[in-house]
């Protein structure tokens, strides 16, 4: 039974949800960026050792996918080494370990949701760094279980719904991307799959997890206009335009389809996600009353 739990990157937008939401039975232990760095391998064995948790969910992860392009090497520091270092440090001291990948593995080729074993071909640095993660973690504990997920969402920090938000105040107006594929996540039903997931220890290996049903990148941003007017976080609805993502250029290319198959996560925690929009409605709810 896990009752000692360790959490890295503690201060983004799942750390947050996580110790938000672990069952009041674990002991769970939060570290920020600013509390370890997990690109040194000596400082997370020697926590790892101290602490001998029965589980770390790695949440520490270089997120900004534009900037990985001129910084590969930070990027896959944190995102590569790092998530193998801890990988290690659990073997060592005996710990199970959950790590959190992402979508951007896969090159967006495909044309019905990706299975956990698909073949992965990542476009830019920040893809391929977290795809180096997955296989360090694979090397050094072949027992782990790697989530992937997309999209992600929640009433902290920057993300893609808090930035609609602010650019519908100021403008009557929006272009967004209605070429790019795939599944908004909100971090709150994220968090409680893994806990979900850290009360099954025979789970291993792959697992995808997001929010159930298929949008654009313009059909999110349509439903936040008519969410927040309704919840009159905005005063007005804007017109959202939609846009080819070659109308919008980025240093790191997207793929165009990044759904993921998430049937074998929901059979494994005997639960079905919640449809994108009623977990978009409830985020905005917790911010309105926030």
């Amino acid at each position: 039974m896990v009752s000692k739990v360790l959490v890295t990157g503690a201060g983004g937008q799942l750390g947050r949800e996580l110790l938000r939401t672990a069952p009041a039975a674990i002991e769970c232990l939060a570290l920020s960026r600013a509390d370890l760095d997990i690109g040194d391998a000596r400082a997370v064995k020697a926590l790892v050792d101290r602490i001998q948790p029965d589980l770390v969910i790695n949440a520490a992860a270089y997120t900004a996918v534009d900037k990985a392009e001129s910084e590969p090497a930070l990027a896959m520091r944190i995102n590569g080494e790092g998530a193998g270092y801890i990988a290690a440090a659990c073997a060592d001291a005996g710990a199970r370990l959950m790590h959190v990948s992402t979508d951007f593995v896969f090159d967006g080729s495909n044309s019905k949701p990706y299975l956990p074993d698909a073949p992965t071909a990542p476009l830019g640095e920040y893809g391929r760094s977290k795809l180096a993660g997955e296989r360090a973690v694979q090397a050094a504990l072949p027992t782990a279980l790697i989530v992937r997920t997309a999209w992600v969402y929640s009433a902290y920090g920057a993300n893609f719904v808090k930035t609609m938000l602010k650019l519908m105040a100021e403008r009557e107006e929006i272009a967004v991307v209605a070429d790019q594929v795939g599944t908004p996540t909100w971090a709150r039903g994220l968090a409680t799959a893994l806990w979900l997931a850290a009360q099954k220890p025979y789970l291993q290996g792959i697992m995808h997890w997001t929010d159930a049903g298929v949008c654009s990148w313009y059909d999110f941003a349509v439903a936040i206009a008519e969410e927040g007017h309704a919840m009159e976080l905005l005063s007005r609805r804007p017109r959202v335009r939609p846009i080819p993502g070659s109308a919008y250029p980025t240093p790191a290319e997207r793929p165009a389809y990044s759904v993921l198959n998430k049937d074998g996560a929901w059979e494994a925690l005997e639960t079905e996600g919640r449809h994108w929009r009623v977990q978009l409605r409830e985020m905005l709810q917790e911010l309105k009353e926030s």
